[in-house]
């Protein structure tokens, strides 16, 4: 009997599907050990990540990064944060603030209370800026922004308002841009090398952590803000969270993208009209 030796040796691509098979089972492991649900992430930007936090701790495969993760708590941690980094500043994307100031906050006037969601808020930069707008526009005192996140240690950081001093030159530019009335430099206070945001403006902030992969819909809201966040996630998580939102805005309510994602593949089409094509603005249909 002959044996075939080149078809017993690894397929090329093997090392590829050995790998993916190990960051599936990682994900699968830090589900089932802290709760936190990777699963449906985008597999591209997930691997980015993983090989980066591997090159940092110096370890050749990613089992043995799993091993690391469930044992310890501190790296499971940087992990968590490598997964959800996120690109932000004040007033990012100037042109979007201002479209929510000129096109948004007029229609909300009228409402008693006017609630809105900061989905996956970050190092809460935005939500600042949504506050400080708010307040320009006469309309903070009657308005509750809920501004979550998955990662703690970023709840945290926005929590506590402190910014590197050294963005704010490009703070300003966007403040201005964005239509700003006042200083930019009225708002915080600087303390060595940061800029400490006035603590009037968390007043009405509720931060808390929320996980838009498993978590439900908590309040109904008159305009959601989600930018560059949905960028991350499979398309089954997109459509999850993009029916989370439909169901927690309240009849004519705004929801807010990021300049890459849309409503595509919303159940029932024609749920929402388009206010602003460009800034990615809609509005949900009575």
């Amino acid at each position: 009997m002959s044996i075939d030796l080149l078809s017993s040796q690894p397929a090329a691509n093997d090392g590829d599907e050995l790998e993916q098979i190990e960051i599936t089972l990682l994900l699968e492991a830090i589900y089932r050990r802290y709760g936190y649900d990777f699963r449906d992430y985008n597999y591209r930007s997930i691997r980015r990540r993983v090989l980066y936090r591997m090159g940092l701790l110096n370890i050749a495969t990613v089992s043995a990064l799993q091993e690391m993760v469930l044992r310890q708590t501190k790296v499971f941690e940087a992990l968590v944060s490598d997964f959800t980094i996120s690109v932000t500043e004040m007033f990012r994307d100037a042109v979007f603030f201002k479209a929510l100031r000129e096109q948004v906050l007029p229609a909300l006037r009228s409402y008693p209370l006017i609630r809105i969601w900061h989905a996956g808020c970050s190092t809460g930069e935005e939500v600042y800026s949504m506050a400080i707008l708010l307040q320009e526009e006469d309309l903070y005192e009657q308005s509750r922004i809920y501004a979550t996140d998955i990662n703690p240690q970023s709840l945290e950081k926005a929590n506590n308002g402190i910014f590197s001093l050294e963005k704010m030159q490009q703070y300003t530019r966007n403040y201005q841009q964005s239509g700003g009335k006042r200083a930019f430099s009225e708002y915080y206070l600087v303390r060595g090398k940061d800029a400490v945001f006035d603590q009037d403006l968390k007043r009405n902030i509720v931060f808390a952590q929320h996980n838009l992969a498993t978590d439900s819909s908590f309040n109904e809201f008159h305009l959601i803000v989600c930018r560059n966040v949905l960028i991350y996630f499979n398309a089954s998580l997109q459509q999850r969270v993009k029916e989370l939102f439909y169901r927690s805005l309240a009849v004519s309510g705004y929801l807010a993208l990021g300049n890459r994602e849309g409503i595509e593949n919303v159940k029932g089409d024609g749920y929402y009209d388009t206010v602003d094509a460009g800034n990615k603005i809609y509005r949900k249909k009575p």
